[in-house]
């Protein structure tokens, strides 16, 4: 199996992609073995500020000794010298808040996941065009659900996921997944600011625990 479809499959099977950042790095390794310990077995760091890549380092070294079995994608990747230096890091996918086609190229050539942030059905198609197959729709709660619903039929060979602004509630997870999605990407309504800082792992796994658990139930 190529790797583009083990993640495309890991994602789906989990049914969502929880993303932070922490500039500390305990911080960052503590809410990767919170959010392991709940069951996530794929997980996208977003590259925000100078720690991103030094940390993310440490991230792929603690997975490949304690949880063997976790992808570890980078995210905000918005040009080629970025998915470069994470392709060297270590990291087994990478999402970007739009299209960038140098990197959709570069690494897609190399069987390496990568799923841009798309807006518009033009951006949708010069993505799957550019051998995407993966579709992030960014910002979610500007587009909400019935943007997919009214689109979904011309793409049948993309799966999507909607980031950005996902709530953590039924209603709403539940909303997107009738319109079509086939994963969520879920970020500070998940592993907040809040709880980071107050370094509350076992909150932060509980509520991840608890999404978990919801998905399960909706599919």
């Amino acid at each position: 199996m190529s790797n583009i479809q083990k993640v495309s499959d890991a994602v789906v099977k989990q049914g969502i992609l929880p993303l932070y950042f922490n500039a500390d790095e305990t911080v960052t390794i503590e809410t990767l073995r919170a959010i392991y310990r709940a069951g996530i077995r794929a997980v996208e760091y977003t590259n925000r500020g100078e720690a991103a890549l030094n940390n993310f380092k440490k991230m792929v070294e603690t997975r490949n000794s304690e949880m063997q079995d976790l992808l570890l994608g980078i995210g905000t990747i918005k040009n080629l010298q970025q998915a470069k230096d994470f392709v060297e890091a270590g990291a087994d996918f990478f999402i970007s808040p739009g299209f960038v086609p140098e990197v959709a190229d570069f690494l897609i050539k190399q069987d390496k996941f990568y799923s841009p942030g798309c807006m518009t059905p033009t951006e949708i198609i010069a993505s799957e065009n550019a051998g995407v197959k993966f579709i992030k729709l960014f910002p979610g709660n500007m587009l909400g659900p019935d943007f997919l619903s009214g689109i979904k039929d011309i793409f049948p060979n993309l799966l999507f996921m909607p980031t950005g602004g996902v709530d953590t509630t039924r209603e709403n997870i539940e909303g997107w997944f009738n319109a079509g999605v086939s994963a969520v990407g879920m970020g500070s309504k998940l592993i907040s600011k809040k709880l980071m800082a107050e370094k509350d792992y076992e909150t932060i796994e509980s509520e991840t625990k608890k999404v978990l658990l919801l998905l399960a139930e909706l599919r």
